[in-house]
């Protein structure tokens, strides 16, 4: 089979060859240029193309960990086909440790963009025109925001044969089935016909080494069942992923001085203490208590919480 040509930004890569090109969209106000770079290592023999993607949300920098680990362990490194990897997308919102573009817009809503619209929109349309055209499988990391932390879990579209048989491979403790939403990174791909699993795990503004190397066995077990895997990394089995088909937020009741009794990813029975809630003067002391039995998937790690916040997430039905 004759290979494929890879062109993104107007250059070529070669098989077996390694290559970084920089996208640049726009520079700062300061006219200093922000370049995105798009690390691409092909080997020599044909194959499937997989991205790994981070940082969409520039403050979810747990993504862009995983996604390093993968470049300096040399797992970008395919026995065949292609990997391409961009630590970084939201390169704005990474500089500025923040969710979203200097013009305020969440560009995981934005898509799939337009070469004349907001800044945001830009980035958008030039991913999905110079880079997505190429790709096969995607990985998208993420993280919890607002100082809520996320179980390593991968999310998928319910009744999707193909792309549960990849979570069953990428096998994070947690499996989330979860509808596209319009907009969204995911949702464009797919329509494109990109095979995309999202990650979330950890938190905003925070690097987590459990949650990292949990996303880096997951992928090399991905590329394992691609075939693409160098024979010299070993792949490690880990449990059973745990499917959820429904969860449920239990929000707080009162405002005050959070204080979190249980653990992301703990069995929680009905009934059971998982926080409290105090006010700053010892006055009062309120629990907590788990609304059923389930595991706790997302946590809030703020000190401090008003009335409403959500506060823990819990499963309700799991899946086969």
């Amino acid at each position: 089979m004759p290979h494929r040509n890879i062109t993104i930004l107007g250059e070529t890569v070669l098989p077996g060859e390694s290559k970084t090109i920089n996208m640049e969209i726009a520079r700062l106000h300061t006219m200093s240029k922000l370049k995105v770079p798009i690390i691409i290592e092909r080997a020599k023999t044909d194959g499937p193309v997989v991205l790994f993607t981070a940082a969409l949300h520039g403050d979810e920098i747990n993504g862009t960990e995983i996604v390093r680990q993968l470049i300096v362990r040399k797992i970008n490194k395919p026995k065949r086909g292609t990997i391409i990897c961009i630590p970084v997308i939201n390169i704005f919102g990474f500089v500025n440790k923040s969710r979203e573009f200097p013009d305020g817009r969440d560009l995981n809503r934005v898509f799939p963009g337009s070469p004349r619209g907001s800044l945001a929109g830009r980035f958008a349309w030039h991913l999905l025109k110079e880079i997505i055209p190429n790709v096969d499988y995607c990985i998208d990391f993420h993280a919890g925001g607002a100082s809520r932390f996320n179980a390593p879990q991968i999310r998928i579209v319910p009744n999707n044969a193909e792309l549960k048989q990849l979570a069953d491979v990428f096998n994070a403790p947690f499996t989330l089935y979860s509808k596209n939403i319009a907009g969204s990174f995911r949702n464009a791909s797919g329509r494109l016909g990109v095979k995309m699993l999202l990650f979330e795990g950890g938190k905003s503004l925070d690097l987590n080494h459990d949650v990292t190397q949990a996303a880096v066995r997951g992928t090399k077990r991905f590329l394992d069942h691609l075939d693409m895997l160098n024979p010299k990394k070993k792949v490690k089995q880990d449990e059973p992923s745990v499917y959820i088909e429904r969860s449920v937020w239990v929000r707080a009741t009162f405002s005050g001085l959070l204080q979190n009794q249980a653990t992301v990813g703990k069995l929680v029975e009905k009934g059971e203490v998982i926080a409290l809630i105090t006010d700053p003067f010892g006055k009062f002391e309120h629990t907590v208590k788990a609304p059923h039995k389930g595991y706790i998937i997302n946590s809030n790690d703020a000190p401090i919480v008003y009335q409403g916040d959500a506060i823990f997430h819990i499963t309700i039905k799991l899946s086969e």
